[in-house]
């Protein structure tokens, strides 16, 4: 009887440890490339992009923003009709995220996560969070409004957060 009940329990252990495993690796993956981000954006018709530099007083605005400093030089962007997309990286506990973010009229009016590197956090994808974002705008380099975290991805939403931020901003430079 003992026997059987420490081989029951082994397995269930190796079951629990199987579904952690399988639970963390799921959440990693490209949801979106960021080729079909921009057609979705432009309704096919993907304008040209333009760059904004990264340098000078800019360099410190964008690394007071990010709590970090930026390694890049340039960051691009794609403008049409009152529309601007940006496809920004930023880091949530040890890898990169990649997101898009469109911006209209100042306000955020979409975002996504495009690709997602992390064993956790993942939840930040779902639209019942990212709709915080939709309308969301800035005031000085803070967002106007308070955005909700998710249990167990603070780092994924400090990011997000952050991504979005730096969007609203960079796009108050290309008018």
């Amino acid at each position: 009887m003992g026997t059987v009940r420490i081989q029951l329990i082994n397995k269930l252990l190796l079951l629990i440890m199987l579904l952690i495993v399988a639970f963390s690796v799921s959440a990693r993956g490209v949801y979106q490339t960021n080729e079909a981000f921009l057609s979705e954006t432009f309704d096919g018709k993907v304008p040209k992009s333009s760059v904004i530099w990264i340098k000078g007083d800019l360099r410190k605005t964008v690394a007071d923003i990010l709590s970090h400093k930026y390694n890049g030089m340039r960051v691009r962007y794609w403008q049409q009709d009152g529309r601007s997309a940006w496809i920004l990286n930023e880091i949530g506990k040890e890898q990169l995220i990649t997101f898009g973010v469109v911006i209209s009229a100042g306000k955020i009016s979409n975002i996504k996560v495009l690709a997602f590197r992390e064993s956790r956090g993942s939840e930040i994808r779902y639209p019942a969070f990212t709709r915080q974002f939709t309308d969301a705008g800035l005031i000085g380099l803070e967002l106007d409004r308070h955005i909700d975290g998710v249990s167990g991805a603070t780092l994924s939403v400090w990011a997000m957060t952050a991504v979005t931020r730096l969007a609203l901003y960079l796009d108050t430079l290309t008018t």
